[in-house]
């Protein structure tokens, strides 16, 4: 469903609310928000103005329009360091007509299909190893992320495939970057703590489709 796109927006939790307002007001009818912790180090916090790293997640399935990010951008003030950063990711399917007039109940945008630049890397890893995965990541050129509590299942069909047990406490750790960058990331993550560390992270990557709030990316490309 090209029409379609999962909204990822990532700010202090201090800004949560609002954030979750301003998409109500747009018409979109359910955000869900959770809670994150901010894996930047100091270099990078003090580069974008900010002062915790405590996060508020949202995620909300909406029409895909160009035109709503940017608004984003402009009334979220997504562009001043530390207020922020959106993406999105396009959705294949949505199960049911009730639930997809639900969710989109505005037309989305007519246009050609932007070719994508970031991705999104979703890391999984056993509780208290996201410093591992991120000094991994960063090796190979990563700046942040964010990381999101959980409990996993499966764990003795894991075992199976992995030869060891798995931990049940878990953390999702979110990384955009660029695509360029994203095989070097993953590849030093495997490599630094994949199955065969003590982390047991296994990771996979999603093609972001739209972005707002990325100046530190931008900044590095120009220099």
């Amino acid at each position: 469903m090209g029409g379609a796109v999962f909204i990822i927006t990532i700010t202090d939790r201090s800004r949560g609310g609002e954030f979750a307002a301003w998409f109500q007001k747009q018409g979109i009818p359910l955000v869900l928000t959770t809670l994150g912790q901010g894996t930047a180090t100091t270099e990078v916090l003090d580069f974008l103005g900010l002062e915790a790293t405590e996060k508020a997640v949202l995620m909300l399935v909406a029409p895909r329009s160009s035109s709503l990010v940017r608004r984003a951008e402009r009334d979220l003030w997504l562009d001043i360091p530390g207020r922020g950063i959106l993406m999105t990711v396009p959705v294949a399917t949505i199960g049911g007509a009730k639930a997809k007039n639900y969710l989109l109940q505005q037309e989305a945008e007519e246009g050609m299909e932007k070719e994508h630049t970031h991705e999104l890397i979703v890391v999984i890893t056993k509780r208290g190893y996201t410093d591992q995965v991120m000094d991994a990541a960063r090796s190979a050129g990563a700046a942040g992320g964010t990381s999101i509590h959980a409990k996993g299942t499966g764990t003795e069909i894991a075992k199976k495939f992995f030869g060891v047990s798995i931990a049940a406490e878990k953390e999702m750790v979110l990384i955009l970057t660029r695509l360029q960058d994203r095989n070097p990331i993953m590849k030093a993550v495997m490599a630094q703590a994949g199955m065969q560390t003590e982390a047991q992270s296994i990771t996979f990557s999603l093609p972001v489709s739209d972005i707002a709030g990325l100046r530190r990316l931008e900044l590095e490309d120009e220099a």
